[in-house]
């Protein structure tokens, strides 16, 4: 028959094969991973005395939250480069963008990212 009566101590499990797994997960999400990618976006700021003077017809662009004008037109963001075409000579013309109502820094962002991309260089930000 069996014999029940001797029992074994309890072993103890050892957590040195788990601490360096996870040392080793650390060190691979740490190698692995890419810190913040740092953006550029060229801004002239109204007032500072660094830009020209501004000459052509108006080109105000008003950003709010609910959506875009274009000289006090509403206008989709797809469009405004090419309604902004017809009114700069230049490419480096200036732009003059104004923040309305409660427009967030990443409405702004967007603007000036579609503008520039579209290869508009002369983006004037107003408050």
């Amino acid at each position: 028959m069996f014999d029940f009566a001797t029992q074994r101590p309890r072993r103890r499990p050892s957590l040195t094969p788990m601490i360096d797994v996870v040392f080793l997960l650390l060190v691979f999400f740490m190698l692995a991973s890419r810190f913040g990618t740092d953006m550029h976006l060229p801004l002239n700021v109204a007032g500072t005395g660094g830009g020209e003077a501004y000459q052509g017809p108006p080109r105000l662009v008003d950003i709010r939250s609910d959506g875009l004008s274009l000289n006090g037109e509403t206008v989709a963001l797809e469009d405004l480069p090419a309604r902004l075409e017809s009114l700069t000579d230049d490419r480096g013309d200036t732009i003059v963008l104004r923040t309305r109502d409660d427009a967030t820094l990443q409405e702004v962002v967007r603007v000036m990212e579609a503008l520039g991309t579209a290869g508009f260089t002369g983006l004037t930000l107003v408050e």
